[in-house]
Parts: structure tokens; C-alpha cells; sequence
């Protein structure tokens, strides 16, 4: 039978621990309710968090476990992922801070692998402190691509609002050279699957931004719309993808061409976000599509200037947690369905 939702393990990165992360998963966990959706792992300390817990004034308790197998339903477990003390200042940076986020995350990601957690959601890291020669990624994100199977895609999404990226974290000027063929069938393929499977839409629609102001004025400015943007558009249009642009940037979505696609592709990592955020900061949750296992995470950063008083906002991060919920029923009844032609979906 398929695992049920509410069964769920959502395995919890615990982040930066001089940014607001545990904070926000704290504040999310509060609220008992959100036991009948998940049980929640945290990939920490029992005796920081309960030590955080304390400092914060947060109202919950935590189940303290040496092994997942050992997790209890209808607590807060927290796996004890080291032993040893860690001196937390908030807001930060600490080196020493960041290799027990990089510990927390690649422990849950293994966890993630063997199938010991149903879904990830990771609370933010400071990328600057987490650099070391065992830890050499910009981000989540490209430690994902390598560790599970798939194509990593980043997909920032709000209700309907979704919006991916050809490409993310690299300079500004290097993004023309990376736009090739081979890259938008790539990333376009993964979007288009990952809105079928996790989000259960039949044929999507997805509009993709152009690389240039105004698309390039017909190669006025640049002739990357022009020479590898659109041909390839069109020869997917022409294989059955409901795909269409590319669009102006600029006015795209203060027009509100965006409500008419079930998503959206930008070319580089502002183009895509600056927008996103503006319309749904604090709402948002970014999801890793186009891999076998499950990730979210919130919209946020770390927050170095309100860590430790308690003022960190948690819609984020309890989105984060229904969106991985949420994917993780519909993957579960795509494959079902995939068995099964005949069978439908319940109502």
C-alpha cells in the first residue's frame, strides 16, 4: 500500500545555528496540530535544541533519539547527529557553526537515500561559512543534484505561482554562455514532468523568460533569444510541450502574464526571483524538482539580525513542510496511477 501523507517523515536540516532556523522550526512544531500531518526528525542535538528551546521560550517538547529507527509518532524527535557542545552566538558567522550545518544536512540527505525519511525540508545555511575541502558546493541545491538521482531544478513556488530557473548560482556573466539546447531541454523536461507528477497537473502550460531586455528587440540586443532561446522552443512546441516565449522580462510580471502558465522559466537567478519574492516573500517555499527524493526549504535566508529575540516569521518554513507533504501524496498517486491507467484520483 502507498504510504499515506500523515505517516510521513519529514526529515528537518537544522541550518545555521546562529541564524533563525531553529527558530522557525520550533515555532512550526509549537503548534501540536501539525503532528496529525508528519512526525517531524530534526538532524541536531536534543540537548542544543533543548537549550535553543529554552533561550527562545518556545513550548514544545523533544523525543531525543540515537537511531531513526527509534522515532516515535506524534513527537518532535530530534536525532542526535553529534555529541559534543556547540558554543551558539546568534547572529554570527561562525566557521565552527557551519560545519555542524553541513553535518545536519548530508546526514538527513543520507537518510533521504536509504529511504529512512519520506521528505527533506532544510532550514537556511550561511553559504559563506559552510565552505571547506569536504564541502565545496555554492549551495543545498547542487549537493542534492550530486547525492540523489535526477536533474536538480530550482523551483520557487507560492499557491500557483511557480517559478524555475535555466540557470541559478553562477555569475551574471557567465549565464549567456550556459544557455545552450541542450540545457533548456534539459530544464524545461524537468519542469514539465515535475508539474505532471507533484503537482497533478495534466498539461502544462509554462511560459520562458527571454536572456536579454525586451527578448533582444529581435537580436537588436544580443542574439541569444534569437539564435538558441526560441528554436528550441519551437521544436519543443512542436513535440507536444505547451511551451511559449520567450517573454520580456521586464514587463512580464507586472502585466500579469504570469497567471496565465502553470509555470514560469527565467533565465538566471534575479530575473527569476526578484519577482518571486516580491509577490510572495514569506509565502514562498523553494522546492528542488527533477530528483528522486523529496526537498523544500523556506524562501529565506538566515536573518543574522533577528536571531535570538524571537521574532522570526515560520509561514515559510511550515509551508516548506506542507509543500513536501503535498508532493510527496501526489508523487506517491502519479505512480499509482502510472501502474494503473484506469485508476483515477480520489476526490
Amino acid at each position: 500500500m502507498t504510504k499515506k501523507a500523515e505517516n510521513a517523515v519529514v526529515g528537518i536540516s537544522i541550518g545555521d545555528l546562529n541564524g533563525i532556523g531553529a527558530e522557525v522550526v520550533l515555532k512550526t512544531f509549537e503548534d501540536s496540530r501539525m503532528l496529525e500531518f508528519c512526525t517531524p526528525v530534526i538532524f541536531a542535538n536534543v540537548k542544543l535544541m533543548s537549550f535553543i528551546k529554552k533561550t527562545l521560550n518556545a513550548n514544545c517538547n523533544f523525543h531525543g533519539i540515537d537511531k531513526l529507527d527509534q522515532l516515535v509518532h506524534g513527537k518532535i524527535n530530534v536525532l542526535n547527529v553529534w555529541r559534543e557542545g556547540v558554543n551558539i552566538d546568534f547572529g554570527k558567522t561562525d566557521d565552527n557553526v557551519g560545519k555542524y550545518a553541513v553535518l545536519s544536512f548530508a546526514t538527513a540527505v543520507t537518510a533521504l537515500k536509504e529511504g529512512e525519511i519520506d521528505v527533506l525540508v532544510t532550514a537556511p545555511i550561511n553559504k559563506y561559512n559552510i565552505q571547506s575541502e569536504e564541502f565545496t558546493f555554492p549551495g543545498h541545491t547542487d549537493y542534492l543534484d550530486k547525492e540523489l538521482e535526477g536533474d536538480a531544478l530550482m523551483l520557487m513556488v507560492q499557491d500557483k505561482l511557480r517559478v524555475g530557473l535555466l540557470t541559478d548560482h553562477i555569475p551574471v556573466q557567465e549565464v549567456s554562455s550556459h544557455i545552450t539546447e541542450e540545457l533548456i531541454r534539459k530544464k524545461i523536461g524537468t519542469i514539465n514532468q515535475t508539474l505532471k507528477q507533484d503537482f497533478r497537473i495534466s498539461r502544462p502550460k509554462i511560459a520562458v523568460l527571454g536572456v536579454n531586455p525586451h527578448g533582444g528587440d529581435n537580436g537588436v540586443i544580443g542574439r541569444e533569444d534569437e539564435d538558441v532561446v526560441k528554436p528550441v522552443l519551437s521544436k519543443l512546441f512542436d513535440e507536444g510541450v505547451l511551451v511559449f516565449g520567450p517573454y520580456s522580462a521586464d514587463s512580464f510580471f507586472g502585466s500579469g502574464q504570469h497567471e496565465k502558465y502553470d509555470a514560469v522559466i527565467a533565465a538566471y537567478h534575479d530575473q527569476g526571483l526578484i519577482p518571486f519574492k516580491t509577490l510572495a516573500f514569506g509565502k514562498g517555499v523553494n522546492f528542488t524538482a527533477g530528483l528522486e527524493g523529496i526537498r523544500t526549504s523556506p524562501d529565506h535566508g538566515t536573518a543574522f539580525e533577528i536571531a535570538g529575540k524571537g521574532e522570526a516569521d515560520n509561514t515559510s518554513f511550515k509551508e516548506a513542510v506542507f509543500l513536501a507533504l503535498e508532493v510527496f501524496r501526489n508523487r506517491n498517486e502519479y505512480k499509482e496511477i502510472s501502474k494503473n491507467p484506469l485508476k483515477t484520483r480520489e476526490k
